[in-house]
């Protein structure tokens, strides 16, 4: 898969210069909406919001197309989608928008689809996911979040980490969206306590949502295999069952230093997408158990593991 260029200077030579196919949003372009502290003075909640603590929701993404696919992933994400609460808005934080040295989140009154993506057929850019944004939840994400400085930003839109989802989970697009970026100068630990400071969305009816995959490598899959439960080649499945037994035992800690679990070294060779379920982890509250919603496999080796917290 090869990503689309975005029309943004600054955020095409980024790209280039950086990993060549990941939208990066950098720090000196943060500032487009203005400072954390102007922002932060014009925070305040959202009204209407439902008095149920909203969960928490990781999904595995897998492939730009699942967004025009009719299969089992995609038919578990529509009946998903009926079950859950219906949320003020929807707080995504994708593989595919990262930053270098900030923290940005998309204040966007209606935030573009983007089509960050190229070799794929014409109906998949044909695809739009017109949800509005929500700039007053946005500014409480600006507050909550104490790891460090967060700025506001209508530079971004949703990419297809978000939008690809979010079409089948809520096809009406009736659910305002915004996404924060991953800053992926810092460690895994970062992403995961800032996905702590997040939980505070939860009471005032935002659906945070990590959306990558446990297990991603693309240059490691096997096209062409069909969808199934176990993996194709042997490290992708350690690595994803490694994540199962530690989930069920809430063990934060080992899912933080996955380093260290089986075949952490292939199914990670890169964190991007990893990093997304770290902030659904963290804004779970120690108490909540992972629920899984989906677990299988698609081109062989990409983890399409599905979890909900609360």
């Amino acid at each position: 898969m090869t990503m689309k260029k975005n029309s943004s200077e600054g955020i095409r030579q980024a790209m280039q210069a950086k990993l060549g196919r990941r939208g990066f949003l950098m720090s000196s372009a943060l500032g487009a909406t203005g400072s954390l502290a102007s922002l932060s003075s014009l925070s305040h909640a959202a009204g209407g919001a439902p008095s149920q603590r909203m969960p928490v929701i990781f999904i595995g993404h897998g492939s730009p197309m699942n967004a025009l696919a009719d299969n089992a992933f995609t038919r578990r994400l529509s009946t998903w989608g009926r079950e859950l609460p219906k949320p003020s808005a929807i707080l995504s934080v994708s593989a595919h928008w990262l930053s270098r040295g900030a923290t940005g989140v998309g204040m966007q009154e209606r935030p573009k689809t983007i089509h960050d993506f190229g070799g794929f057929p014409q109906a998949l850019f044909d695809v739009e996911y017109p949800a509005p944004g929500h700039p007053a939840l946005a500014r409480e994400a600006l507050g909550a979040v104490r790891q460090t400085s967060v700025i506001g930003t209508e530079q971004w839109g949703l990419d297809h980490g978000t939008w690809t989802v979010l079409k089948h989970l809520y096809p009406k697009a009736d659910i305002p969206v915004f996404q924060l970026s991953i800053d992926y100068d810092k460690p895994a630990a970062f992403h995961y306590a800032v996905g702590r400071d997040l939980a505070a969305l939860r009471d005032k009816g935002v659906l945070v949502m990590g959306s990558g995959n446990v297990v991603h490598n693309l240059r490691a899959t096997d096209r062409g295999t069909p969808d199934g439960l176990t993996a194709s080649r042997p490290w992708a499945q350690s690595f994803d069952d490694a994540v199962k037994t530690a989930l069920a035992g809430r063990d934060d800690r080992a899912l933080v230093t996955y380093e260290k679990l089986e075949g952490a070294a292939t199914a990670v060779a890169m964190p991007d997408h990893y990093f997304p379920f770290l902030y659904a982890l963290g804004a779970a509250g120690s108490s909540e158990r992972a629920k899984t919603i989906y677990e299988g496999f698609q081109s062989g080796t990409l983890s399409m593991r599905c979890l909900q917290f609360g």
